[in-house]
């Protein structure tokens, strides 16, 4: 006799105003075997999930779990049966710590009084075991995403699931935490537990999925085995045509100095060392410069001195010849400078706010948006936004009036980068810009970034993407604990050579970069 599925989604329909996000779609998840989830931005690939994971509730069809129909109400009730999902944008209270968000709602208790004792040495175990080091006394708001990645994984762990759901894991962690993850989710199949994978990263798919079940615009499109498949096969199942992987740029020569950084120094809110210590560089009018390094050395806090969220210690930043080291941060807004961050729910959207309201925030009070009376000409405002829609191709339910919070990552990431790409920047500080996209944004992005560089526009692109440092940016600085310690050519450096600079073993002076 056949051995049950561990998880069955049978016809499967979800419905939001406007859109019909999941449309009858399958999923069968066999016990033990990792199954990779694919599809565009808005596919319904984590609505789907959601539906499993008791967040929403579908319209028709029914979920079997061992063979056996399930309701699943809530996260209560899928906790109860199994099921763990680490969620693209982190379920985490910031104020917490690390330890309690991953005991919230599980605490161990005796007599009513908390045992984190026990918790902490359970969770310290988990973190050894599967090589997911944590401070778990650290705040959720002074961690990096990379990190708070690692709690949300561990949170999982810690209830000793069977059923694990990833959605997007890798979307924030460096090469070698990637890597990591992978052993991870290999060992965790090889001990029974059944993972279902959301990914856009294809190699990842191939390296660690059994099977891939291809979703495309809330339809399922098939299901395949990855060792009977190809990269270029699943992308164009995914997008429905070719895509090019190589990213095509001309050879051009920079002008002047858009950007320059001189002796800057950040200090850390983490501990008590320097975030960023005496940082030099350039980033000249024609060019990408990526700053590439593993999460946590200072890139983060590198780019809240630049574009104002955190103020310098010390040292000068000169945007066109402009010192904006201490100016607001409309100022430099105003100045020519645009900014693509790194956590899009924390500094790039309203989530509350509609998507048209969300595309002219840095931009509601000029001429064309309000009127001398200070009221806002909402019919010029409609027709902006329903020209980036379309020209970025972002996809909601209701168009511009859709709520930001209702919308897939892909396309709250895409209306960021139409926002600031339309502003017509002198300097775009693009961070992780394609976190999260699909193939066929991803290769859109990266034609916007050189279609600026092209226009005579400084690019600053910080990026933990290998391929995307290998093959975007004209120059690569590497950062490590606090300091530019490389300065390559794309061209000329190796991956290899590159990991050595990133992890600190191989380092030289690099001064005005």
């Amino acid at each position: 006799m056949e051995q049950p599925y561990a998880i069955e989604m049978v016809d499967i329909v979800k419905r939001f105003p406007g859109i019909v996000a999941n449309d009858h779609i399958t999923l069968q998840l066999r016990k033990g075997e990792i199954h990779a989830l694919l599809g565009e931005n808005g596919a319904g690939k984590s609505t789907l999930m959601s539906v499993l994971f008791g967040l929403y509730q579908p319209e028709e069809g029914e979920i079997r779990k061992d063979g056996k129909k399930v309701t699943i109400k809530d996260p209560g009730d899928a906790n109860a049966l199994g099921i763990g999902m680490v969620h693209q944008h982190f379920k985490l209270v910031e104020c917490f710590s690390v330890l309690d968000n991953i005991i919230l709602g599980v605490e161990p208790c005796k007599a009513g009084f908390l045992r984190k004792e026990e918790a902490r040495a359970k969770v310290m175990a988990l973190s050894e075991k599967y090589n997911l080091q944590i401070d778990p006394d650290a705040l959720i708001e002074d961690i990096t995403v990379g990190m708070q990645q690692r709690t949300e994984i561990l949170k999982m762990l810690y209830r000793d699931n069977e059923i694990l759901i990833f959605d997007e894991p890798t979307a924030v962690l460096t090469p070698q935490e990637i890597s990591e993850l992978m052993h991870i989710m290999k060992n965790l199949a090889a001990e029974g537990k059944s993972i279902l994978f959301i990914s856009h990263k294809l190699a990842e798919i191939m390296e660690v999925a059994d099977r891939c079940t291809v979703l495309r615009k809330g339809k399922y499109i098939g299901t395949v085995d990855t060792a009977s498949t190809t990269v270029e096969e699943l992308s164009a199942m995914m997008v429905g045509r070719n895509v090019n992987f190589h990213v095509e740029k001309q050879e051009k020569t920079p002008g002047e100095a858009i950007l320059s950084v001189e002796n800057l120094t950040v200090a850390s809110k983490v501990h008590k060392n320097d975030a960023v210590r005496n940082v030099s560089f350039s980033v000249r009018a024609g060019e990408i410069v990526c700053i590439a390094g593993i999460d946590g050395n200072g890139q983060t806090e590198l780019v809240y001195a630049l574009t104002g969220l955190e103020n310098a210690r010390s040292g000068q930043i000169k945007l066109k010849g402009q010192d904006i080291t201490h100016a607001p941060i409309r100022k430099r807004n105003t100045s020519g400078m645009s900014h693509i961050p790194e956590d899009r729910h924390k500094h790039g959207l309203v989530l509350d706010y509609s998507l048209e309201d969300n595309l002219v925030l840095q931009r509601y009070f000029e001429p064309e948006f309000t009127d001398r009376f200070g009221f806002l000409r909402r019919k010029n405002i409609r027709s902006y936004a329903e020209r980036l829609i379309g020209q970025y191709d972002v996809r909601s339910g209701k168009g511009a009036t859709t709520i930001a919070r209702s919308m897939s990552g892909g396309n709250q990431q895409k209306a960021i980068i139409a926002r600031e790409i339309d502003k017509d920047p002198d300097l775009l500080v693009a961070v992780q810009p394609t976190r999260g996209l699909d193939v066929g944004a991803i290769e859109y992005i990266h034609r916007q970034l050189v279609a600026q560089r092209d226009a005579g526009k400084a690019v600053l692109l910080v990026s933990l993407e290998l391929d995307e440092v290998m093959d975007v940016p004209d120059r690569i600085l590497v950062m490590y604990e606090g300091e530019i310690v490389g300065q390559f050519d794309p061209k000329t450096v190796t991956q290899e050579e590159l990991g050595l600079y990133m992890s600190g073993a191989k380092r030289e002076k690099v001064e005005n970069a």
